[in-house]
């Protein structure tokens, strides 16, 4: 699959948007040799950040996951139409960025934050039945450095060398998430108990967020099992206890499906930060790790929207891939330390983007051109 794209993209100095010429995706993606020099410098100048701060994972998941449960509960008890739609958008972005805290558990030495993986699980994975089960143990294989970009990397589809239509409905297909995961904790899990076929195709194909429909997951080993047995089954009750409230009106229908259209938000919101979040250049083939930052994507400031779509560091996605252990909050300041140690023909500046819309309408441009071509 050979496309031309047009970039859309600025030098860390916020440079006028510049388009670079038309080249083939995948020769340029696939094949670029690592930057030693960029890939020492990051991993020298971040040595002093890889410690996670508690009171700052804690304080900001309290407080996002309380906004947006008390802007949730805002939403139902409305008395107008305005104040419920309001509401609703608040507590979508809030229950958002306190989900977004799930990509940390994939990364952190648990020992480093005691209990948070619990408290994180009772607050909102379960609340909203994505226990973290369903990301660790996935998200790291996106990581594996023979794996990105490849047929075995569970979070990486070539989008920009899809049929167009594929953007609309990679994002279209995460209204449906309230409803999948309703009926894998409610019907498929206690179904998968009793049989070991079914369990089987549970765990391969609906027991890990990936994106990429040829992904099976293996069975859990070890710690883990009981991890992911002891999550699966406080999300299986959760999701029986629910519908059957709903069932039979302790739980008002409107509640319910206000909590539904709420949930619906805030998987649409993280699809489309996924959708931006690479290039989706890269054909299969194994990639170097300069290959892999080149096809990944920060928005770094002085843009304030990316706080929001993007948020528990996400915005510096490019980064996080050259330094995957340092925590959320100090990707800002390894961000910093980097453009001042770089030169000017450093690859780091080239994953640096305007925003969303310059993204995806680079992605949808690419695909367009496909189809042309």
């Amino acid at each position: 699959m050979n496309t031309p794209l047009a970039l859309d993209r600025r030098d860390a100095a916020a440079q006028p948007e510049a388009v670079a010429p038309k080249v083939v995706g995948a020769a340029r993606v696939g094949r670029v040799p690592d930057d030693r020099a960029m890939l020492k410098i990051a991993a020298e100048i971040t040595r002093d950040l890889h410690a996670p701060r508690p009171f700052v994972y804690w304080a900001d998941f309290l407080a996002s996951a309380l906004l947006g449960y008390a802007a949730l509960a805002v939403a139902i008890t409305a008395g107008s139409i305005g104040w419920a739609i309001a509401a609703g958008l608040v507590a979508i972005l809030a229950l958002y960025r306190a989900g977004s805290f799930t990509h940390e558990l994939t990364h952190m030495k648990h020992s480093s934050l005691p209990w948070f993986r619990f408290g994180w699980n009772m607050l909102v994975g379960i609340p909203l039945m994505v226990p973290s089960f369903m990301y660790e143990g996935v998200h790291n294989l996106h990581h594996a450095r023979t794996r990105y970009g490849t047929i075995e990397d569970p979070e990486y589809l070539p989008l920009a060398l899809m049929k167009p239509w594929t953007v609309p409905l990679f994002v279209l297909t995460s209204l449906l998430a309230p409803i999948a995961v309703l009926v894998r904790f409610a019907l498929l899990a206690p179904l998968s108990m009793v049989f070991p076929g079914v369990r089987t195709w549970v765990v391969e194909r609906y027991s890990g967020l990936a994106i990429n429909p040829s992904f099976r997951r293996r069975p859990p080993e070890g710690v883990f099992k009981a991890i992911w047995h002891w999550q699966e089954a406080a999300a299986s009750l959760w999701a029986i206890t629910l519908l059957t409230a709903v069932a039979t009106g302790i739980v008002p229908l409107r509640a319910f499906l206000i909590f539904l259209a709420i949930v619906s938000g805030v998987a649409i919101i993280n699809q489309i930060r996924t959708l931006v979040a690479h290039l989706w250049e890269n054909e299969g083939e194994a990639m170097t790790v300069t290959a892999q930052y080149l096809d990944s994507v920060n928005v770094p400031p002085p843009g304030l929207l990316p706080m929001l779509w993007a948020p528990v560091g996400l915005r510096y996605h490019a980064l996080h891939h050259l330094v995957p252990s340092v925590p959320y909050h100090a990707l800002g300041e390894a961000h910093r330390r980097l453009l001042a140690a770089v030169d000017e023909q450093s690859p780091y500046h080239k994953a640096s983007y305007r925003g969303l819309p310059g993204l995806v309408r680079r992605l949808v441009r690419s695909t367009m051109n496909r189809a042309e071509g």
